[in-house]
């Protein structure tokens, strides 16, 4: 694979996770071709709302990326979460070409009744978070490529088809645990078939 024909791609990690998260795919990914870029959202584990992670998200595109290069964008987890405020709030859909939403509670999960940290209640079925994302779904994320890729095994995210959204292009894959998301063989080659494809959302330019 020619690098120059590919979308620089940024991994942003769930909680309690750090860039590290992603050293398998990172490698996996770089082998391929890829540029790839990650980073460590602060706080990682809850005690920050997640629009307060995704405009970190927001500046480190800003801060790394050219106004006019068109990135492909992967979320993980809670970070499936961060990436969708970033592209549905703060613009990124303007930048975004490509993009892949892991394990995310996009419906909510019922984990999240587990503790009181702000960031992980708004991970809750029915938060105000979730319901103002999940309401205007076909106006934002449609305009952009779009896969989600889940699990039925998941215990983290439960229901584990609470990952499930209703746009894009939607992949189950037979994976046995959460964590594992990010390092199973098969996800991996979802993940680089995914990013190879000729957009079906034809965008010449992207600013941010």
């Amino acid at each position: 694979m020619n690098k120059n024909n590919c979308n620089p791609v940024l991994l942003v990690h769930g909680i309690y996770n750090t860039s590290a998260k992603f050293n398998t795919m990172t490698t996996y990914l770089t082998n391929l071709g890829w540029s790839v870029h990650r980073l460590s959202l602060k706080p990682n584990n809850g005690d920050g709302h997640l629009e307060h992670l995704a405009q970190q998200v927001h500046d480190y595109i800003h801060n790394n990326f050219d106004p006019k290069q068109p990135i492909d964008l992967i979320g993980f987890s809670m970070g499936g979460l961060v990436t969708r405020y970033y592209l549905q709030r703060l613009g990124g859909v303007e930048k975004v070409q490509r993009y892949i939403n892991i394990s995310a509670p996009n419906n909510g999960t019922i984990t999240a009744y587990a503790l009181p940290n702000p960031g992980i209640k708004q991970m809750r079925p029915n938060s105000q978070f979730l319901q103002d994302l999940n309401k205007d779904l076909e106006t934002t994320l449609t305009k952009i490529d779009v896969t989600v890729i889940w699990t039925p095994f998941d215990l983290m995210i439960f229901p584990a088809s609470s990952s499930k959204i209703d746009i894009g292009e939607e992949i189950k894959l037979p994976v046995l645990i959460h964590e594992q998301m990010v390092t199973n063989q098969k996800l991996l080659k979802t993940i680089s078939h995914t990013l190879s494809k000729p957009l079906k959302i034809n965008k010449i330019s992207a600013k941010l």
